[in-house]
């Protein structure tokens, strides 16, 4: 089945619309589907950088460190591949 699509139509300068014609001949895609990749991608970061900030917000950078080594605790340092363990300063 295919999707139902609308149309999207936005007012932009001419600059950044030569920008975009441009980008959309070097990747060889049509205008429409760099919009749509670039609106999508665009969406999910936001999305993606809400829900960390609802879930991690209210928290500080001290808290989130505490949180980090109290898991890191649990894992066997002989499991730990040497490019993964931290550095001693």
């Amino acid at each position: 089945m295919k999707a139902k699509t609308n149309v999207l139509t936005l007012r932009i300068p001419q600059d950044l619309k030569d920008r975009i014609e441009k980008m959309a001949d070097q990747q060889g895609v049509s205008i429409n589907q760099l919009a749509m990749y670039a609106f999508a991608r665009e969406i999910t970061e936001m999305e993606t950088r809400g829900y960390f900030q609802r879930i991690y917000g209210t928290k500080s950078g001290k808290q989130l460190r505490a949180g980090f080594e109290r898991v890191m605790s649990k894992v066997k340092s002989d499991r730990v591949p040497n490019w993964d363990k931290p550095v001693e300063q």
